[in-house]
């Protein structure tokens, strides 16, 4: 892993996540560790109306948190109820972070390589609805990031079990003098309440260095 996104991860280790936010985690950390002792792939989708800022932020976090505690068969991905397209603050966020991000293609809805290791394979980021053909069909967690897509949905095809976390949107800060402080503020929450669950869903056997 990136030698700033490992500085990035001891500050993360540190932060709280209180309790009412650990009851709401839980059952998506057992979720993942049921899965990972019986030696199932764990394929998560995280879903946010656009697919633009919350969910990207939680597929890219989980990923990294996955790989930091020696989670195997962890797969992300993230979908909207409609797709436009990654904010560009997003991306910006998380290379301050220490990842590097590579554009794939300028369009209206740019696909985006997030790099966290220099031997994972990298985060592939796009909008998209959460049932298009890049996502998995059937035998994922739904993972609802955002309270309108949570209400929207009340049926989620192909989910084996359906989450909501719901963090607040940074969108609110858009154009502001508070923008930059308020997107990495909220990436450094959703990273530690990833931490949080894939810590938890290691096992009682784990250290929070990521080491058994």
């Amino acid at each position: 892993m990136f030698k700033k996104i490992k500085l990035s991860i001891e500050d993360i280790a540190v932060m709280p996540v209180s309790e009412e936010r650990k009851e709401i985690l839980q059952p998506l950390a057992e979720f993942i560790m049921k899965k990972a002792d019986a030696g199932e792939r764990i394929n998560l989708n995280f879903i946010c109306t656009h697919n633009s800022r919350r969910s990207h932020l939680s597929q890219i976090w989980a990923q990294v948190m996955a790989e930091h505690f020696s989670l195997k068969n962890v797969f992300c991905y993230s979908g909207g109820t409609e797709a436009t397209a990654m904010f560009p603050k997003i991306a910006e966020t998380l290379h301050t972070q220490g990842m590097e991000i590579q554009k794939l293609s300028e369009t209206d809805n740019p696909v985006y390589a997030v790099k966290y290791s220099e031997n994972a394979h990298p985060v592939i980021c796009f909008s998209k609805r959460y049932d298009d053909s890049f996502n998995p069909v059937s035998g994922f967690a739904a993972v609802m990031t955002c309270s309108n897509a949570d209400a929207g949905c009340p049926f989620i095809a192909g989910a084996e079990k359906r989450f909501a976390v719901k963090f607040d949107d940074p969108k609110s800060s858009d154009g502001t003098h508070k923008m930059d402080r308020v997107y990495f503020e909220r990436s450094l929450e959703i990273a530690a309440e990833m931490y949080f669950v894939m810590n938890l869903a290691s096992g009682p056997n784990q250290n929070t260095d990521g080491s058994k």
